[in-house]
């Protein structure tokens, strides 16, 4: 067994399914499922169904992943720190992000650590919920995560740092509220609302509206948070979103009024407990200065 077949294994669960896994690793899929024949064979047991062109994971297949991406992890984190020698010179580093975070602070925090390592490239995981992030930190998918949630992080497996509050705002088409920068949470009653997925943050307050006996219809769902502006300027629905989407929304025309009363989420940066890469411990210190 060697670091090469786990990355090839994890490739293809990734991908979910060789041909895939062979094109984003830029090699040739007989090679790649002979690399995985080779790992099945040095374990002793089938990791994958292979049923057509399809992959699908067996048992053992699902024990197998943690355990290789810790591995992957550690040599990569071996390498980091080599580079390290080099005040981060070069690198990568993984951080998950949900949507409204991934506007802001992420923004900021990797325009600061890019002026201080412009060698190391941050690449950024989509994740959609809270529970999201923290699985994809604590399996090792990636090192750090950036989450927004009602209370503290609900996890003993990952440490936390609560960066700061998101208050929600509506965002409305132009003159939907004339003259008007507050709205009253009672004033969406009758309104529709373009609303996100069960699990995140916007969508549980605008469930916790209708516990309030606010009643409002659905005017569209949609996991794509790019999709929230075009909707809402093209007359489908106002939205409920955190203020980091303030200035982007202004700048496409839409109003943001901010909902009265208050309700905000706190923004937390979370990593796995224990030691981390040479990267993924500068960019903790540059949004956690006073961290050691």
């Amino acid at each position: 067994m060697d670091i090469r077949q786990l990355e090839y294994f994890l490739a293809v669960v990734d991908q979910g399914g060789f041909n895939r896994a062979a094109s984003a690793l830029y090699v040739s899929q007989p090679s790649l499922s002979q690399a995985v024949r080779v790992l099945e064979r040095d374990l002793g047991t089938e990791l994958f169904h292979r049923i057509g062109r399809r992959a699908v994971l067996t048992e053992a297949g699902r024990a197998l992943i943690e355990p290789a991406r810790e591995a992957v992890r550690s040599l990569e984190t071996a390498r980091a720190s080599v580079a390290a020698v080099h005040e981060l010179s070069e690198g990568r580093l993984d951080v998950a992000a949900m949507p409204s975070q991934a506007v802001e602070p992420l923004t900021t925090l990797i325009r600061s650590f890019a002026e201080r390592y412009p060698g190391v490239a941050v690449a950024v995981k989509a994740a959609f919920t809270t529970r999201d992030v923290i699985d994809a930190v604590r399996t090792g998918a990636v090192e750090l995560g950036l989450l927004a949630s009602a209370g503290p992080v609900p996890d003993k497996e990952v440490r936390s740092y609560v960066l700061g509050e998101q208050r929600f705002v509506l965002v409305a088409a132009p003159g939907s509220f004339p003259g008007r920068q507050v709205v009253r949470s009672e004033e969406l009653a009758g309104q529709r609302l373009i609303v996100g997925q069960p699990g995140t943050g916007m969508r549980a307050y605008v469930d916790s509206l209708r516990d309030q006996g606010i009643g409002f219809t659905v005017a569209a769902e949609t996991e794509h948070r790019v999709a929230l502006l075009p909707l809402v300027l093209a007359g489908v629905g106002l939205a409920v979103v955190t203020e980091s989407w303030r200035e982007i929304a202004r700048q496409t025309g839409a109003d943001v009024l901010d909902i009265e009363p208050a309700t905000a989420l706190q923004v937390s940066l979370v990593s796995r407990r224990g030691v981390l890469s040479p990267a993924a411990a500068a960019f903790w210190t540059t949004a956690v200065p006073s961290s050691p």
